[in-house]
């Protein structure tokens, strides 16, 4: 009898273990598509106003959408803002066929990942994706140039940044793999030179950006842009 007992609680165990990965991985493929009522006001402007081809795109997540003066901060660069929502990557994967590849890009500057951790996404994952949408930008586009800015490592997220460390690791290595990809590293614009995060540089959230955030975004970003923009001639 105690061995049947044994046997009973063990296969409870293993269950419950069987549940526990399914649902991590559940958790990192329950892949729901969401602002669609906004990419159809993105493409309703296209139609009316259409935006430049063979500029420089940033796309991904509010972090770029919330980026108010990139026009501005970019100047004299050509630049369209194609983030979206709360946006991630398989969202991006999703929409690109229709926001952003048609544009003919010669440059895409990509900042998403950050979001997908929220959902259970692991590192792996994140930049597997990131890969996916490259290949199928080149597919397209096989001169197009696209840069991964580095995941923010934002007080709200702190809990978390092991894996956006480990996420940007990875697209680093990923991007130093093609001489068409590249990464830009923007924390640390966001830490004092003793290591410590810049807080005032977040509004209340801890997570978006005060204007002064944006000047460092800047400073990382646009003579990396330009410089590759005097490549391409």
């Amino acid at each position: 009898m105690k061995t049947d007992g044994f046997i009973v609680i063990l296969v409870i165990v293993i269950i419950l273990a069987w549940n526990q990965q399914a649902m991590a991985q559940q958790s990192d493929t329950a892949q729901n598509i969401w602002y669609q009522n906004e990419i159809k006001q993105l493409l309703h402007q296209d139609r009316s106003s259409p935006p430049p081809q063979h500029a420089i795109v940033f796309a991904g997540s509010s972090i770029f959408r919330l980026w108010a003066g990139l026009a501005r901060d970019m100047h004299p660069l050509r630049v369209v803002n194609r983030a979206f929502g709360g946006a991630r990557t398989w969202e991006m994967l999703h929409y690109m066929d229709r926001l952003i590849l048609p544009l003919k890009p010669a440059i895409i500057v990509f900042y998403c990942g950050g979001n997908d951790i929220e959902y259970g996404a692991s590192a792996s994952s994140v930049v597997q994706r990131f890969a996916q949408f490259c290949a199928r930008a080149h597919e397209a586009l096989p001169k197009t140039r696209i840069f991964f800015v580095s995941l923010n490592r934002a007080p709200q997220k702190s809990a978390k940044w092991s894996v956006i460390d480990d996420i940007n690791r990875r697209a680093a290595a990923l991007c130093a793999r093609d001489e068409r990809t590249g990464f830009i590293d923007i924390n640390p614009g966001f830490f004092t030179a003793d290591g410590r995060c810049r807080s005032e540089l977040y509004i209340s959230d801890g997570l978006h950006f005060m204007p002064e955030a944006y000047r460092e975004m800047t400073r990382a970003i646009k003579p990396v842009l330009e410089k590759a923009w005097a490549d391409i001639g």
